[in-house]
């Protein structure tokens, strides 16, 4: 990759797994309090006040997540096992802004898992100088840690479609399962 401290994995999972955990989701609760639906495991993370901690613990990983964590964990891509998870619901149209993901809330590693749609992913420099994209397809895993966690906002813009490598690519419905560990 381009950024030091960024890795892209192409195929993590299965197109079979990628279907069962779809499903999974699907039969899960979602939030609706932000621009697009959200579930949180393990703990919940505040928003607004940019914040985690022990008193927001809501319960172990459910084993069809733990799973996910333990495989990233056992391959090396995490240190350390993950014991927070968001999923994220994204629609053809919607994004999220640029943003480092909350320095004193999390460790050095932040690993996110793509289902369903694919989708374009801006890193702009915290400097605002220097922008590079990575095309996320489904079923990949993108790792951050080192200047990728750092040093370098990721975002999505909010369209319709990609352009890569000179053909379109509409987008769909997205889910990012993203993993983390609390300090």
């Amino acid at each position: 990759m381009l950024i030091k401290g960024l890795t892209y994995i192409e195929n993590f999972i299965s197109e079979e797994e990628e279907t069962q955990l779809i499903s999974q989701i699907d039969n899960a609760v979602w939030l609706t309090d932000l621009k697009r639906r959200v579930q949180h495991y393990g703990y919940k993370y505040d928003y607004k006040k940019r914040k985690i901690d022990d008193s927001m613990k809501i319960g172990a990983l459910p084993n069809w997540i733990e799973q996910i964590a333990n495989t990233i964990f056992q391959k090396g891509y995490m240190p350390y096992l993950a014991d927070q998870v968001i999923v994220n619901e994204y629609f053809a149209g919607q994004g999220i802004a640029h943003h480092i993901d909350c320095e004193p809330c999390f460790d050095d590693t932040i690993t996110s898992l793509s289902l369903g749609s694919s989708c374009t992913m801006e890193f702009i420099s915290k400097d605002k100088i220097t922008q590079k994209e990575v095309f996320l397809e489904p079923r990949s895993l993108l790792i951050m840690t080192d200047e990728a966690r750092y040093e370098w906002l990721h975002g999505i813009k909010a369209k319709k479609s990609d352009r890569v490598a000179g053909k379109t690519k509409v987008r769909g419905r997205r889910l990012s399962l993203t993993f983390r560990k609390i300090k």
